[in-house]
């Protein structure tokens, strides 16, 4: 009974591990589009 604790401490580590991961690939699309945006705009001016 004692390593219950433990396995739930992991797997909600590995849950917001993961969850990082995932926001920080979305902040790098949306920059990625941003840019894409920015140089589409110097391109036609």
């Amino acid at each position: 009974m004692r390593h219950i604790p433990a396995i739930g401490t992991a797997l909600i580590s590995l849950l917001l591990l993961s969850a990082c991961n995932t926001i920080e690939g979305v902040g790098r699309d949306i920059e990625s589009a941003g840019d894409a945006i920015g140089d589409a705009a110097e391109d036609n001016k």
